[in-house]
């Protein structure tokens, strides 16, 4: 039988002892299996973290404004109220808005909670937070922050408020929520016109959404007005997660 002959000389690899191979320059902690581990143990420490709270509120606003903003004030007013009523406060654990609701609920003695950012520099977490969970993704955080309470509070932000504020609203326009759930604008001056053109260009002129959908949340100007309606809601059943 003739033998075929390899067109190209086949290089052999050298064999090595375990000692004499090459490192490994990427870091496991960055590969794609790793990350998905990750996330998994986000979840689970997240969801065991939250269960612990029965009646809560999360408030969202700007992380850029100071103490003598009137929303900051406002929002630490309204934490005031809630905390002394009973309700947890949950936060993104940073500064502006977020500080200003932790600030009222510790002050008030209540329970003041912060879900916030690991960044590469440390947690960045304000001082009036009581209890925390870091997360590295910021989607496993936004999955806690609308899992865990029974009403949802925004004043005026940027980018990352809207985000957390649309996403709340297509969760409840879908039903991904299992029951009512309550989500109050805080501030006319900033959220009025965004409204009317909800109004006005989505729903009047284009159809895009229906006009019960404006009625998934209430717009208000002060915080006694917030809390009034934030009283009518039930709390949340935990086991009930989108």
């Amino acid at each position: 039988m003739k033998k075929i002959k390899p067109s190209k000389k086949i290089t052999e690899a050298p064999c090595l002892p375990a000692c004499k191979l090459p490192s490994v320059k990427e870091d496991f902690r960055k590969t794609f299996q790793w990350r998905i581990f990750r996330i998994m143990a986000e979840f689970v420490d997240g969801f065991e973290f939250i269960a612990d709270f029965k009646k809560s509120v999360a408030i969202f606003g700007s992380a850029r404004f100071s103490s003598k903003n009137p929303y900051y004030q406002e929002a630490r007013k309204l934490t005031k109220l809630l905390a002394k009523a009973g309700y947890s406060v949950f936060t993104g654990g940073g500064p502006g808005i977020m500080e200003a609701a932790n600030r009222g609920a510790f002050e008030a003695n209540g329970q003041s909670v912060g879900l916030n950012i690991q960044l590469p520099e440390g947690q960045r977490i304000n001082k009036y937070v009581k209890k925390s969970i870091g997360f590295h993704y910021f989607f496993t955080r936004k999955v806690m922050l609308s899992s865990a309470c029974c009403g949802y509070v925004f004043f005026p932000g940027g980018f990352g408020t809207l985000d957390e504020f649309f996403e709340m609203v297509t969760l409840i326009q879908t039903k991904k929520l299992p029951q009512p759930i309550t989500v109050v604008a805080v501030g006319k001056d900033y959220w009025q016109p965004l409204f009317d053109w909800l109004r006005n260009e989505v729903y009047k002129k284009h159809k895009a959404i229906d006009k019960k959908d404006l009625e998934i949340f209430h717009l208000v100007n002060k915080a006694e007005e917030a809390f009034k309606i934030i009283q009518k809601s039930s709390p949340r059943k935990k086991h009930e997660h989108h």
